[in-house]
């Protein structure tokens, strides 16, 4: 009879092994309940299964390595795919490098996942750092489902880094969309959450670094009209729908060195 895994945590890498390793170092879970795998997205130099093992002997890792670069969400949709097929574990979780975890953040979700056997979708709050400044803020959302659909109208409740989410999600929703530009993670909650009951820890358990260079920050005109569409079509309340349309374009006139400073004065 086949073990099952509490989880399988899935990476995407691109050109960036100095952030897995401390990734991966922040990983803790007992040996043989999870696994990771990571999806190197054509990196320069691939990413060796051999190497990581050695590296890391607590851990079972693999690598799907991509001969081109194709970016991160069909990087993660090839990752999503593999799983998919798979019957071994019962959760998904993410991580992003570079991004690093609460020692217990792995047992907290898992224990909370099955003894909520309704929600699917789980996230947690979590701590931004940026890289120049070294100041940090915690990211706090609304942590119950009806909450959470409202809050979604004005700003993603759920920092794609810190969900774990049920496999049963893969075969009713499918995998992440590649039409929403930069917002790919934002449009698969919103699918989940239409469908599914979710919730949040009020917990920061996950560690994130940012700076001005991020892709986020670099696309972000593109982004936050990528988070009209989405509003737009999947919202099903016409008041919080208008709302949150006003407020994205409220953002969408703010430059971003001063959207990125307003974030660090919130305590």
């Amino acid at each position: 009879m086949t073990d099952i895994k509490d989880f399988i945590l899935l990476i995407p890498y691109y050109n960036n092994l100095e952030g897995l390793i401390e990734s991966l170092m922040s990983v803790q879970y007992p040996y043989g309940k999870f696994e990771v795998l990571i999806v190197d997205d054509g990196s320069k130099e691939p990413l060796s299964t051999a190497f990581l093992n050695s590296l890391f002997q607590q851990i079972n890792i693999r690598v799907i390595n991509l001969q081109d670069n194709v970016g991160i969400a069909k990087a993660l949709n090839r990752g999503l795919k593999e799983i998919k097929d798979r019957n071994d574990y019962k959760y998904i979780a993410r991580l992003d490098c570079g991004d690093t975890c609460r020692k217990d953040r792995f047992t907290e979700q898992v224990d909370f996942l099955n003894s909520n056997k309704n929600i699917s979708l789980l996230g947690t709050w979590c701590t931004f750092t940026d890289k120049g400044s070294n100041k940090s803020y915690i990211y706090k959302t609304q942590t119950i489902h009806k909450d959470i659909i409202k809050e979604m109208h004005f700003k993603c409740s759920f920092i794609h880094p810190t969900v774990m989410f049920r496999r049963d999600i893969l075969e009713k929703i499918g995998l992440y969309p590649e039409n929403y530009p930069h917002a790919e993670d934002y449009a698969y909650f919103w699918r989940i959450l239409l469908k599914f009951d979710v919730a949040i820890l009020p917990l920061s358990l996950v560690f994130i670094s940012v700076n001005k260079n991020n892709i986020s920050y670099k696309n972000r005109k593109v982004q936050l009209s990528t988070r009209k569409k989405i509003v737009s079509e999947m919202s099903n309340s016409l008041i919080n729908k208008l709302l949150g349309l006003s407020y994205i374009k409220t953002l969408s006139l703010l430059p971003v060195n001063l959207a990125y400073k307003l974030k660090y004065l919130v305590k």
